[in-house]
C-alpha cells in the first residue's frame, strides 16, 4: 500500500487528479480501447473533480474514451432529487468534461428489481474490460462506498441498510433532518473495488482519522471495510495532515520519508 501524506484539502485534491490524469493520459485510450474509471461520491472527492475538470477546459485530459462506474445510490430517491448520486454527478462533474453520456454508468435505485440491477452492473464491469482504476473515499467508521462495518471482504454489488452512524453523517446533506435520508442504498461491492486494477482512496479531516488508523495500521477487518486495501496489488491512499492525527508518529514518519525520497509528493503535485 502507498500512502501519500499531503498538508491540507488542496494538495490532496490536486495531487490526486493529477494521478488519475496521469493514469488515463499513460493508458491512452481509444474508441476501441477504453479506459475505465470508478467514481465516488461525497465530499472527499469534490475538489478532485474540480481539478480534473480544470484539465479538461485546458485540453490537457479527456473524458471521450472514458466510461464510468459509480460507486453507489441511495434506494428510492428520484434521480431528479438534488441529493442523488445521480445528480450528484452531473452537477459536479459530468456537465463540465467532455465525456459521452452513454459511457456513464450509475446504479438505479429506483429499478423494479434490484437485485437483478446489482447483478446487471456486475456484469456491465466486466464486459467494459473491468475497471482500470478505481477511486474512492472513506467514511467516519472506515467504510467504503456503502459497504457498511461488517460487509463481506469479497462482496459484489448488492442491496445495503445503511448504518445509523451513516445516515447521521449523510443527514447534512437533507436539512439535518435523519428521517428525509434513505435507509437503503446499491454499492458496489468491497470484492468490486478489490477487483479493479488499481484503486486510489481519499482521506481528508480529523473526522476520518480513526479510519485512516485502522486502513494503515490494524489488520484487514471487515468491521473497517477499507483495511481491503492492504490486500491490493496497487492500492493508494492520499490523506491529509488532519487525516493523520490518531496513526502512530513512527508510521506517520516512515510514509513522509518514503515519499520525499521517491519524489511522489511533487512528482504529482507538479506534474501539469
Amino acid at each position: 500500500m502507498r500512502v501519500i501524506i499531503t498538508n491540507d484539502y488542496e494538495s490532496l485534491s490536486k495531487w490526486a487528479a493529477h494521478f488519475v490524469a496521469k493514469k488515463i493520459l499513460d493508458f491512452n485510450p481509444t474508441p476501441d480501447h477504453k479506459f475505465v474509471l470508478g467514481c465516488p461520491t461525497g465530499s472527499s472527492p469534490l475538489g478532485l473533480y474540480k481539478e480534473l475538470i480544470n484539465l479538461n477546459k485546458k485540453g490537457i485530459i479527456s473524458f471521450k474514451n472514458v466510461i464510468t462506474f459509480n460507486m453507489d445510490e441511495y434506494v428510492g430517491l428520484p434521480e431528479s432529487h438534488p441529493e442523488s448520486y445521480h445528480s450528484f454527478m452531473w452537477n459536479n462533474f459530468f456537465n463540465h468534461i467532455d465525456i459521452d453520456p452513454k459511457n456513464v454508468h450509475i446504479l438505479n435505485g429506483n429499478a423494479p428489481d434490484l437485485l437483478a440491477e446489482c447483478a446487471h452492473y456486475e456484469e456491465m464491469i466486466v464486459e467494459a474490460g473491468g475497471i482500470d482504476l478505481f477511486m474512492g473515499g472513506i467514511g467516519p467508521d472506515g467504510h467504503i462506498a456503502f459497504n457498511e462495518p461488517g460487509s463481506s471482504m469479497t462482496s459484489k454489488t448488492r442491496i445495503k441498510t445503511l448504518t445509523t452512524n451513516t445516515i447521521q453523517a449523510n443527514c447534512r446533506f437533507f436539512d439535518n433532518d435523519v428521517n428525509q435520508v434513505p435507509k437503503q442504498a446499491l454499492t458496489v461491492g468491497v470484492g468490486t473495488v478489490m477487483a479493479a486494477r488499481e484503486v486510489i482512496i481519499l482521506c481528508n479531516g480529523h473526522t476520518k482519522s480513526r479510519a485512516l488508523k485502522h486502513a494503515i495500521e490494524g489488520g484487514v477487518n471487515h468491521m473497517w471495510t477499507v483495511s481491503a486495501l492492504q490486500l491490493h496489488e496497487h492500492g493508494n491512499i492520499v490523506c491529509d495532515e488532519d487525516a493523520c492525527a490518531d496513526i502512530n508518529v513512527s508510521t506517520y514518519k516512515y510514509f513522509k520519508d518514503k515519499q520525499r525520497i521517491e519524489g511522489l509528493l511533487d512528482t504529482y503535485i507538479n506534474m501539469f
